[in-house]
């Protein structure tokens, strides 16, 4: 059931993990190893135009193929003095060590920015709209999608538009088992349903602190909408590499109920170890330091050798 307190807790879903507004010339993000590249403009027909930074590992040498790792917010990857909460998933300090040890398989990753407030309408699982009740539905177009959903749209343009770009820019491996999804909170379910959507496409997603819920208050509309899709859509197990997690504190203390959930329909549906993880960081809550704390299990479990 609906109450008028779930209800007007849905307008701050746009605030779950939000950004400032892009700025005309955003700064370059600086890394502490590898290197850093932001791809020329490119005309779009799915998405509106962003920044999309790519990191080369140190040794990147245009020769050797590298499996590649697309993740969502690309602002908060790199450079905790470039983004708005100072904090920084820092990929490139906590993977270039793992690369070195040779306990990952080369990999570069590709960070398209987010824009704010198309965020919600980019990142939300457009398939799992009409699964949710008239109420929520409404709400949803009224007060966070703002405008029609594009999350089918973000990921045309991810498939059809930045891969080939990258594929014909780097040495990649193009094939799905060696392309992968990563995020958090609203970037943990565009990662999912970009995996279910493409699985032709992408071999594996990380799932962090994944926002099941949708707003700021437990509920059973959302997650219910997320697990009949999941039931219906999601690739054979034995196909991909899939990692979920979530802490216990601040946003990441509502999610317990719903990821319990998918972890029994993950069950159900024959998902295991080592190509499935769902893991639970006691102490930890909804933000960049304890996803990058997380980076070495997250990238073991997608890019381990």
């Amino acid at each position: 059931m609906i109450t008028r307190r779930h209800t007007l807790s849905l307008p701050l879903l746009l605030s779950a993990c939000a950004q400032p507004p892009l700025t005309r010339s955003p700064a370059m993000p600086t890394v502490q190893f590898g290197r850093l590249e932001r791809l020329p403009a490119m005309a779009s027909r799915q998405v509106d135009p962003r920044p999309v930074d790519v990191w080369l590992p140190p040794g990147y040498d245009g020769r050797r193929p590298h499996a590649v790792l697309y993740m969502h917010d690309g602002q908060m990857l790199f450079d905790p003095a470039t983004t708005w909460n100072k904090q920084a998933w820092e990929i490139d300090r906590m993977a270039a060590p793992l690369l070195a040890r040779g306990v990952l398989r080369d990999f570069i990753v590709v960070a398209p920015w987010n824009l704010d407030k198309l965020r919600f309408a980019e990142y939300f699982p457009q398939a799992w709209l009409p699964l949710l009740d008239d109420t929520w539905r409404q709400t949803l177009a009224e007060r966070a999608l703002q405008g029609p959903p594009r999350s089918d749209a973000y990921l045309r343009y991810l498939v059809e538009e930045l891969k080939p770009a990258v594929d014909a820019r780097y040495a990649t491996q193009p094939g799905r088992e060696h392309c992968f999804l990563g995020g958090s909170s609203m970037g943990g379910l565009i990662s999912l349903y970009g995996l279910c959507e493409h699985p032709q496409v992408f071999g594996g997603a990380a799932c962090l602190s994944t926002h099941w819920i949708g707003g700021f208050e437990r509920n059973e509309v959302v997650p219910a909408a997320a697990l009949r899709y999941l039931h219906d859509r999601l690739p054979p197990p034995d196909s991909v590499r899939l990692w979920m997690d979530r802490g216990d504190q601040e946003l990441d203390a509502l999610y317990d109920q719903a990821q319990d959930r998918v972890d029994a329909l993950m069950a159900a549906k024959g998902f295991r170890a080592p190509q499935f993880a769902s893991r639970v960081y006691p102490g930890t809550g909804h933000n960049e330091r304890a996803w990058r704390d997380r980076l070495p299990e997250v990238l073991g479990c997608l890019l381990g050798t």
